[in-house]
């Protein structure tokens, strides 16, 4: 009769089987006290997801604030789901938004002394965990095929019972070891299974990092801990990752909680200390009333790619979502309006247990908080890097004059007050389109919106009259000044409280004597301060605009 041992070195041949000679090739970290180390781990199966992002950037936050480790781990072994070239680019996402990995897998190479970071690449090392279970008596060969589960899980709904691969129904777990090396030296298909000693009837407990205490049905599910093409399952090959790299922190979202008891079954059973669990709350979506996922087929705001394509910055997106993470941080942005994430220290026992609804408004708004603080050649920058994917007309106007399209981004942002035109890189062509005279002057065939009560003949001899005598230097108050001394010239009353006494006896007032001037220069009845305005397009620009043909 062979041993557990003669199976584990029949199905895994020459694989060394110590957990010692492991942890001395992944040492446990050196790390000042209170270090966090956490991964962001996906699967390169396609677009990077809002929720992903929030995850990764909750892991790289907590790694950063506590002077850990940030690991960036590709967990690709369903290779029936992997789309080639989407590591590549769920990685550069995450550079793009600033999260960039202390460590792990990058397309040059690895990066760190606990890889590969490539789940596939690792293959070896999940064998020799499997292949200490196997000789421990706590996994197992199994032979059913995909047919022999379906049989399986019909007498379960007939019976009315939990359906599975558990106790008397995991058919194969309790095999003479003469049979299992009989139908292996066959050449039969087989899998590993984890032997779970769990009791679907008692409870495992744990504490959730956000939720608190949990308690959940105990596992006695005989999952698959290594396929027939040689990988593992998720379910195991974390587990193994995690602890090796010493993660001390796994957060991801919610929907994994149920499967909490099996992977701290796991760890129990390698004799390993599992992690601390943090299982994140889904951003949800209000759809006809009610909440919901985000949805990947239904909401374009499920994906990065979609914050890229409007052109929001990548920094206002992550304080967004930090808004969301922690219910103190709009308090805390309000007292720190730089909006600087590395001064704002993130907590679990701020996080909502509820899914937090994905708010539009919000991100506009914090949007233009962080827009109105950018200014200058960078932010040119990094909207000419944008128009380059995304708007070519837009980036043929920055690469007219880069300096003249600056100051038109950045006007009003030098007030205490700034100006807050834009949320986002793709509002910013309509919001300067005036400053160019191709534009404008599609505006001006539309028809330039003066106020009815004035004949084009007057306004055509005010506007004149202006562009002869309006002070065009950098005092605003001597502008300001000039330009009422005209207004009054031609019926303009200057004394709102003489207007309003007797409005039939003036052309208007000052206000209205600028509003005219406002539509002449921009095109519309709304613009920013005018005396910069004029200041950006120059007296010989304004004297061609308020010289009407």
């Amino acid at each position: 009769m062979p041993s557990l041992l003669d199976i584990a070195e029949l199905v895994l041949p020459g694989v060394d089987p110590s957990l010692e000679h492991l942890e001395a090739i992944y040492p446990k970290r050196t790390l000042e006290a209170g270090a966090e180390v956490t991964r962001f781990a996906p699967s390169p199966t396609g677009f990077l997801h809002t929720g992903s992002l929030f995850t990764a950037l909750i892991g790289y936050v907590l790694a950063k604030q506590s002077k850990g480790v940030f690991i960036f781990r590709v967990e690709d072994t369903d290779t029936k789901r992997t789309i080639k070239g989407s590591d590549v680019e769920l990685l550069e996402q995450l550079i793009k938004f600033g999260i960039v990995p202390d460590e792990g897998w990058f397309p040059e190479g690895d990066k760190g002394n606990y890889g590969p970071y490539r789940q596939s690449l690792r293959a070896d090392i999940y064998k020799r965990a499997v292949k200490h279970l196997l000789i421990e008596g706590k996994a197992y060969v199994d032979f059913a095929t995909p047919e022999d589960l379906l049989k399986i899980k019909e007498a379960q709904e007939a019976s009315k019972v939990l359906p599975g691969y558990y106790g008397v129904y995991a058919r194969d777990r309790n095999l003479p070891l003469d049979e299992v090396e009989r139908r292996v030296k066959n050449g039969e298909s087989y899998v590993i299974r984890y032997k779970s000693m769990g009791d679907h009837n008692l409870k495992t407990s744990f504490d959730d990092l956000i939720r608190g205490h949990i308690e959940l049905q105990d596992n006695d599910m005989d999952i698959v801990i290594l396929k027939r093409d040689g990988l593992p399952t998720y379910h195991f090959a974390h587990v193994v990752d995690d602890h090796l790299m010493g993660t001390t922190i796994v957060n991801r979202g919610e929907e994994w909680i149920p499967s909490t008891p099996v992977h701290l079954q796991l760890f129990r059973d390698m004799g390993w200390e599992a992690p601390r669990y943090a299982h994140l709350p889904v951003i949800m979506k209000l759809d006809h009333g009610n909440k919901r996922k985000l949805s990947k087929r239904k909401d374009p705001e499920a994906s990065v790619g979609y914050f890229q394509e409007m052109g929001y910055p990548p920094e206002a997106v992550k304080v967004y979502l930090m808004s969301v993470a922690n219910s103190n941080f709009e308090e805390w942005s309000i007292e720190n309006q730089s909006l600087d994430l590395s001064k704002f220290t993130f907590s679990f026992g701020k996080m909502s247990l509820d899914g937090a609804l994905f708010d539009i408004d919000k991100l506009n708004y914090f949007s233009r908080e962080v827009l109105s603080q950018m200014k200058g050649l960078p932010l040119v920058e990094e909207i000419k890097d944008w128009a380059k994917t995304y708007s070519p007309s837009l980036l043929e106007k920055i690469e007219r004059d880069p300096a003249y399209f600056s100051k038109a981004i950045d006007i009003e942002k030098e007030r205490s007050n700034p100006r807050k035109d834009y949320a986002k890189f793709s509002d910013i062509e309509a919001s300067v389109a005036f400053f160019y005279d191709d534009e404008f002057a599609k505006m001006k065939a539309k028809g330039l919106p003066f106020d009815g009560k004035y004949d084009r003949a007057f306004i055509k001899d005010f506007l004149l009259d202006l562009s002869k005598n309006m002070d065009y230097g950098p005092d605003e108050g001597a502008w300001w000044n000039s330009v009422k001394e005209v207004a009054g010239k031609h019926g303009f009353c200057l004394v709102n409280k003489e207007y309003k006494a007797d409005p039939a006896a003036y052309k208007g007032n000052a206000a209205d004597a600028a509003g005219i001037l406002r539509v002449a220069l921009t095109g519309s009845k709304n613009s920013p301060n005018l005396h910069e305005v004029i200041g950006i397009l120059g007296h010989d620009r304004v004297v061609a605009r308020l010289t009407l043909d």
